[in-house]
């Protein structure tokens, strides 16, 4: 059985601990937008110079970029079972991007996690202090939170009039948010 998923969810709310965790799970790759532009920002590529300018001022990397970004890692082998999208669609345009990709191959299901605003930003600011990330600052983080709700957030609307739409609370402890999103997925997982 394959499964396709995408995983939504405001920044910081855990979507990249948990795609890892239900990738695992599903045995799919797990495929975050934000993790390739960051790497393609620490290799120093001019796709990362490019990225860098924009997520510096707190803005999103432009659709055509990022669909064809996902567009080519869709392309390949180890997608052929399945894969759980992270970060990608951002927005209502790039729902359609990712429909007009897939062709007849469907997202299976739409899994938002969903967190209390001031607990995402109390937890990107950790981050950032761990992690040495220049971009979250709180007022990007603020602002990234704005954008998320302006142009993300209308994406589980449309996942939900397709009745493919499950919501997960993604505050608590890592492994009962876990064993929240396995429960939601039901049959998909293994």
């Amino acid at each position: 059985m394959s499964a396709r998923l995408v995983l939504l969810g405001p920044p910081g709310a855990g979507k990249g601990t948990q795609a890892a965790r239900l990738a695992e799970r599903l045995g799919v790759p797990a495929i975050s937008t934000g993790d390739i532009f960051r790497a393609n920002i620490k290799g120093g590529t001019e796709l990362g110079q490019k990225v860098q300018a924009i997520t510096a001022s707190g803005a999103l990397v432009p659709d055509e970029l990022t669909n064809d970004l996902v567009r080519d890692r869709l392309a390949q082998d180890d997608v052929a079972e399945g894969f759980l999208l992270d970060g990608y669609p951002r927005n209502v345009a790039q729902v359609a991007a990712l429909d007009e990709i897939l062709g007849d191959r469907a997202v299976d299901l739409a899994v938002e996690i969903t967190a209390d605003p001031d607990v995402v930003v109390g937890r990107l600011l950790k981050r950032a202090e761990i992690e040495g990330r220049e971009d979250d600052t709180e007022d990007v983080i603020r602002h990234r939170l704005d954008v998320y709700a302006e142009q993300t957030a209308p994406i589980s609307a449309v996942y939900a009039d397709r009745g493919l739409l499950v919501q997960v609370d993604g505050i608590g402890e890592v492994d009962e948010v876990t064993e929240r999103l396995v429960a939601a997925i039901g049959s998909l997982a293994r």
